[in-house]
């Protein structure tokens, strides 16, 4: 056995890598860790400094784990700024430190990639070689973001903290068509979206979906423009470019979803999303123009007919916002694994871990008196 850590993606043959990946899951894919370092993503400039792990068996790739050396806590979606504070406060120092992850996106998925039933022959490799690269840098912790459950209850057995947060998913309850959704509804959340849905069609707005070949040139230009001017919007940093959106749709074609808007013969707005075997995912969404139930529409209800219409079974539309709910999606728990690999404010850190826990818990219950299903 051998293990080795990478520090650029293309280091690692590419079937190798896929073969161990579960339900196609679009970002482990090598193709798009490979786009995000190709076209300056991640690197020194964003603090997403790659240190691939790999274990060989025979030359042959055994388990792998995208992993990251972190000097910010930007693109994470798991907010560890209190932390940072606490350290700094007392003269210490919080970075570096390593998270697995993938950059910018909060969605599910391994962590930790092995075959099917060789989990307990690998993960331990893993989890040995992430803690001794963490010693070797001095970081303050390893941080495991949106892992299986598998790997959850793993990490947890070997000691890592877990923190919670709240997001928002759509199930496909096999239905055959939209209306068939909208028929689960209550009555007033069911006229509720046939209203946003007729404010786009009356203002003259006509919807586009395109895979990864329909979808051209200047068509991933108007949805760069849209990501910039969406963070531009939000003062914060775009960190994805035009390249990389190309390059995604070029390699992953059919895992590639443009929605985009059209009004008077001009393109107003773009949501992005990926899929899976059996999942959709929302990433991002812009507009040069504000009209009334677009961003529902485009963001939303057009997923959810693409889940019908592919038999995807979940839609994850991205982090945060309470008014999906109204829109059909349900709250669901996300978790996290985190070892501090040095003993600062240990039982502060447990304490703060278990009363986010309580409150997400509390939050996830008054989420659920709002769920808008006639029967769940």
């Amino acid at each position: 056995m051998r293990i080795d850590v990478f520090d650029r993606i293309s280091h690692i043959k590419a079937g190798q890598w896929n073969a161990l990946i579960h339900d196609n899951n679009p970002f482990l894919r090598h193709e798009f860790l490979s786009a995000l370092e190709t076209h300056g993503c991640v690197g020194e400039e964003f603090g997403w400094l790659p240190r691939h792990i790999a274990v060989f068996q025979d030359n042959e790739l055994v388990a792998a784990m995208p992993l990251y050396e972190k000097y910010n806590s930007y693109g994470e979606f798991v907010f560890d700024n209190a932390l940072v504070q606490a350290w700094q406060q007392h003269g210490l120092r919080y970075f570096p430190k390593l998270v697995s992850a993938i950059p910018y996106t909060p969605a599910s998925g391994q962590r930790m990639l092995v075959k099917p039933g060789r989990e307990q022959q690998y993960y331990p490799v893993l989890l040995h070689a992430l803690k001794d690269i963490a010693r070797q840098l001095d970081a303050s912790g390893a941080h495991v973001l949106f892992p299986q459950p598998e790997e959850i209850d793993f990490l947890q057995q070997q000691g890592a903290m877990l923190r919670h947060d709240c997001q928002f998913h759509w199930h496909n309850q096999d239905y055959s068509a939209f209306d068939d959704f909208l028929a689960q509804l209550s009555s007033r959340k069911r006229k509720n979206i046939i209203k946003e849905r007729k404010q786009v069609v009356q203002a003259g707005v006509t919807i586009k979906c395109l895979d990864g070949y329909q979808a051209c040139a200047d068509d991933w230009q108007a949805m760069t423009d849209f990501y910039n001017h969406t963070f531009e919007e939000k003062w914060g940093v775009a960190t994805l470019n035009y390249g990389f959106f190309k390059e995604v749709a070029e390699k992953l074609p059919g895992q590639v979803l443009l929605v985009l808007a059209e009004q008077d013969n001009q393109t107003i707005a773009g949501a992005l999303m990926y899929r899976s075997n059996s999942r959709l995912y929302g990433r991002f969404w812009g507009a040069k123009k504000n009209v009334k139930g677009l961003h529902f529409e485009a963001c939303y209800y057009q997923g959810i007919e693409y889940c019908i219409r592919e038999g995807i079974q979940v839609f994850e539309p991205g982090a945060q916002g309470e008014h999906k709910v109204a829109r059909g999606f349900i709250p669901e728990m996300t978790l996290s694994a985190h070892f501090m690999m040095q003993d600062h404010f240990n039982e502060a850190i447990k304490n703060f871990v278990a009363h986010e826990k309580a409150n997400v818990i509390h939050y996830i219950q008054a989420m659920q008196d709002r769920i808008p299903y006639r029967k769940f």
